[in-house]
């Protein structure tokens, strides 16, 4: 059912609300994965942050997709100074 969820606000880039752990996050998902250990987790965008995380399945509860503006997915671009 997470898997359901991720991938439908992943394809029409909408943000996610969720507990992990003991905290609440939005995020900005951009894409599902496994990590090397074998576990299930998720990237994306924590807040306004340019910083992508990851964040454990096992770990999040209480998922609500919002309703608010389509998201962009920010691609870092390094400038090369001459």
């Amino acid at each position: 059912m997470k898997s359901q969820i991720f991938n439908r606000a992943i394809s029409s880039r909408r943000k996610l609300k969720f507990l992990y752990g003991l905290s609440e996050v939005t995020l900005e998902p951009y894409y599902l994965s496994i990590d090397r250990n074998g576990k299930k987790v998720i990237f994306g965008r924590v807040g306004n942050s340019n910083e992508v995380k990851k964040f454990e399945y096992n770990m999040i509860t209480n998922i609500k997709v919002l309703n608010s503006k389509r998201f962009s997915p920010i691609i870092p671009i390094l400038t090369v100074l001459n």
